[in-house]
């Protein structure tokens, strides 16, 4: 390659901020990300056009079953979103500042406001495979770093306000939606039952593999910031059964209709506290 191609010199997150407006994705101020087995929300999305991450430059592919690998650019509620279906993960070998590319990117083109889903182990006994999860704080014991030295992140990453919105689409949607401490681990490997003894006395209600990153990069970026866990499992110890990556995408199917009804009823909620 010749030294003085652009892809070369240009930094990662400017060059994918610059292919987002090449492919028309402007004009967005809210954004989703959809963890696996959970991507079916972007195919409520009206005028929808899907762009896979093999055209974007600079875009980080996942190689792990439940991630579609393409955005959607589309409207919902007379609202234009951008959903990221799927995402990259520090246990494939992609450092801090990879997956949280798509984060700076969405900031650089003006996105206001995030909102962050995930496929969790549950730790909290009252919670059964299926629930929903909304994140009021996490535990990140990933080892990864995905700030720079200027940046300044203020605690809680989370917005009660934002989150909020959330709790009004759940309301509406009659859907239940719990909330509760998402404790975020490096992976690849499920956890063990002593390590889930540790993170349930150390407040956490849900445990994954990824999201932390994203949310802190986010709230560092100007962003407001939601997540929802989508409880797939119950983590290792609690039924004493085998663990396995194909539970956890079916079991995020199997509440896709609960989960697309209350995202689809969040929307104006969420655009409200971005003021639009």
């Amino acid at each position: 390659m010749a030294k003085n191609d652009s892809s070369t010199t240009v930094d990662p997150v400017e060059r994918l901020a610059r292919s987002l407006r090449d492919h028309g994705v402007a004009d967005v101020e809210l954004a989703f990300v959809l963890g696996s087995g959970l991507g079916v929300f972007a195919e409520k999305l009206e005028k929808a056009r899907a762009i896979p991450y093999a055209e974007l430059d600079g875009m980080p592919r996942s190689a792990v079953p439940g991630h579609a690998g393409q955005l959607v650019v589309g409207e919902l509620a007379g609202k234009r979103l951008v959903v990221q279906q799927g995402r990259v993960h520090l246990y494939e070998g992609w450092s801090e500042r990879d997956v949280t590319r798509a984060i700076r990117a969405f900031a650089a083109i003006g996105v206001k406001g995030v909102v962050l889903t995930n496929a969790a182990g549950g730790i909290n006994p009252a919670w059964k495979p299926g629930t929903l999860m909304r994140i009021t704080d996490h535990i990140n014991l990933q080892g990864a770093a995905p700030l720079l030295p200027r940046e300044r992140a203020a605690g809680n990453p989370y917005d009660a306000e934002f989150g909020a919105a959330l709790d009004k689409g759940a309301r509406e949607a009659r859907v239940a939606l719990e909330s509760g401490v998402y404790a975020g681990l490096l992976g690849p490997v499920y956890e063990t039952p002593a390590e889930i003894r540790v993170l349930g006395w150390a407040g956490a209600d849900a445990v994954g593999m990824s999201t932390v990153a994203e949310a802190m990069t986010a709230r560092a970026c100007g962003m407001k910031v939601a997540a929802i866990s989508c409880i797939t499992n119950l983590a290792a110890g609690i039924t004493g059964e085998k663990l396995s990556h194909e539970e956890v995408v079916a079991t995020g199917k199997s509440v896709a209709t609960r989960f697309c009804k209350l995202l689809e009823k969040s929307v104006p909620h969420l655009c409200a506290a971005l003021g639009r």
